[in-house]
């Protein structure tokens, strides 16, 4: 793909509110100059996240990470740096322009943004149809009888598609698109006689959008007894991979990132149903089955998934496959486990449904213990066979855990169910290959916190020094240009080193073009940036702490010199030391 022009990147960066932004994933306050709320990236309960409207940076003061708007887009929608872009531009209103495109992919990639422009008009067309036709009227009554008010079906742009064979196609062709291309997105499809017409008929109508909301395809449900399926979607196509695909999370991103899990349900109106009563963190699969696609798509937005799916076999052995790409992503699957018959759509429509289904999610059991829950209680434990039976079915299972209370407690459930010794059970678990392909880290005791990321070491005080004085160079950029000049390697740490020649490489604007490919450096930069705002400076600040470095870079000198037997150069050293000693006296003498 071609690049983004340089003048377009920045008019993205000059257009974006990153407060707005953040916003969306945790609660901002104002604190003087800057904005400050819990970490979106690690757990914490007291605020370290620290955001700088004006140069549009973020930072943790706790975990370390930091960098613009579109890093924090990058990390919290799962995104890479051209879709970042994309998405900020589209959402600010900024026209992208690119350098150096091969006209084969400028040519492919405005055909997919027109084919986008088509799959939206459409969508559009199938809302407006479903509020103001007479055709749409037993639609909008079985909506209202599953509950579902106006509000929400308006923000999921839920409509209806006319009973109409060529409705869509002609619409399509006075819009000036090509038959091919309304068949290529799945629009319309070929008749037994040759012709064309319309793939959805006399069908509820639910777009299926991306992260970024646009519309890629389409799930129908028939509204007649005769229209064969219950429901249809749209055909795999280049733009549409129903695998790929989570319902609603284009409206559930910003909640599922607030909440810290994701609630997976089967159905389109399952997660219409949770949206209107306020679980909006709620995504669909669009059947029973979760896909290692979507796994993998929710691993990178959050840590823990609950699923209330069905438990069928279709359903138990989606839950395996979706386990093993969860254990190595180290996200946490939880099971709420759904009443027979009833589904989430069905209960919320119930008087205190929302109370129960979230009754479910605070009792969600971890996924392994659910699955071990299943195998005993279809197994009859009068028959020593199918106690064996069981006992191989579950050792895999439990054997993924690896070694923590978690598989302790289930070892013990397992032989009080099939009335065996623990010793042998743990025997059978140990030696099994776990189904999760490897064992993972122990699962966090129900009601603990989720796994956090390794926070960042305590400072040394050298660090502290040298980011107190790197971020006065910012703050004084005249006075600091002396200062970067005169600091060496020995002075400053590896990473305060690389900050250092950073900030001599941008001294007008260090936030400019923040390293994408070096995360350590892009926060700290972005730290210092932060401080350099909030911290006071001084010419004797400075002068101070660049001493205090020197001070230790010469006290180095002399160690080394020491272990090199090298008595001369150490008493130069020294005495270099003590001239040294006297003027940093000085100093702290004038910074008061």
């Amino acid at each position: 793909m071609a690049l983004i022009s340089s003048e377009s990147l920045e008019r993205v960066k000059q257009a974006v509110d990153i407060v707005e932004v953040i916003s969306a994933h945790t609660d901002l306050r104002r604190q003087g100059a800057r904005w400050v709320g819990l970490c979106p990236f690690h757990e914490e309960r007291t605020p370290s996240f620290s955001v700088d409207a004006q140069e549009k940076l973020y930072h943790c003061f706790g975990c370390g990470v930091g960098g613009d708007t579109i890093k924090f887009i990058e990390e919290k929608e799962g995104l890479g740096f051209a879709e970042a872009v994309e998405l900020l531009a589209d959402r600010y209103g900024v026209e992208l322009e690119r350098e150096r495109e091969d006209p084969r992919a400028e040519a492919k990639r405005q055909q997919r943004r027109r084919l986008g422009e088509l799959l939206d008009r459409t969508a559009g067309f199938y809302a407006a149809y479903l509020w103001e036709s007479e055709e749409a009227g037993k639609a909008r009554q079985y909506l209202a009888e599953r509950g579902l008010g106006e509000g929400v079906l308006k923000a999921f742009a839920v409509g209806y598609a006319p009973s109409a064979w060529d409705k869509v196609l002609l619409r399509g062709q006075r819009a000036g698109f090509k038959v091919e291309e309304m068949r290529g997105v799945g629009l319309v499809q070929k008749g037994r006689g040759g012709g064309e017409y319309d793939r959805f008929r006399s069908r509820i109508m639910f777009p299926i959008r991306d992260r970024r909301g646009r519309t890629l395809g389409y799930g129908g449900r028939a509204m007649r007894s005769d229209q064969g399926a219950k429901y249809v979607n749209t055909a795999e196509t280049d733009f549409f991979h129903k695998s790929r695909m989570l319902y609603g999370i284009d409206l559930a991103k910003a909640a599922i990132a607030k909440e810290g899990r994701a609630v997976v349900v089967e159905g389109y109106t399952d997660v219409l149903a949770l949206h209107q009563a306020g679980i909006e963190e709620a995504v669909g699969v669009m059947g029973t089955a979760i896909t290692d696609e979507q796994v993998a798509s929710l691993s990178g937005m959050v840590e823990e998934v609950i699923l209330a799916l069905d438990a069928d076999s279709a359903g138990q052995e989606a839950m395996l496959r979706a386990q093993r790409v969860a254990a190595g992503r180290k996200m946490r699957l939880r099971v709420a486990a759904m009443p027979a018959g009833e589904d989430p759509a069905e209960m919320m429509a119930a008087e205190g449904g929302a109370e129960r289904f979230r009754a479910l999610l605070d009792g969600a059991v971890e996924l392994t213990a659910f699955q071990v829950d299943l195998v005993l209680a279809r197994t009859d434990t009068s028959s020593p066979a199918e106690r064996d039976r069981a006992l191989a079915e579950v050792a895999p299972i439990m054997a993924g855990l690896g070694e923590s209370a978690s598989r302790d407690d289930l070892v013990r459930r397992v032989a009080e169910r099939l009335d065996l010794e623990p010793a042998m059970v743990m025997g059978r678990v140990v030696s099994a290959q776990p189904l999760s392909g490897g064992s993972v880290e122990p699962e966090a005791p129900r009601g603990a916190p989720a796994p956090q990321p390794r926070r960042t070491a305590e400072l040394t005080s050298r660090e502290r020094r040298e980011r107190a004085l790197l971020a006065m160079c910012i703050a004084l950029p005249e006075e600091g240009k002396g200062y970067l000049d005169k600091l060496t390697d020995e002075h400053l740490t590896r990473l305060g080193s690389r900050a250092a020649t950073w900030i001599r490489e941008n001294p007008q604007d260090p936030a400019s073009n923040l390293p994408r490919e070096d995360a350590e450096l892009s926060g700290l930069v972005a730290e210092l940036i932060i401080t350099a705002h909030d911290e006071p400076a001084s010419p004797e600040a400075m002068e101070l702490n660049f001493l205090l470095l020197e001070q230790r870079r010469i006290e180095a000198e002399i160690a080394a010199a020491g272990e090199r037997d090298d008595y001369e150069q150490r008493a130069a050293l020294s005495r270099e030391r003590a001239a040294l000693v006297q003027r940093i006296a000085h100093a702290e003498r004038v910074g008061g």
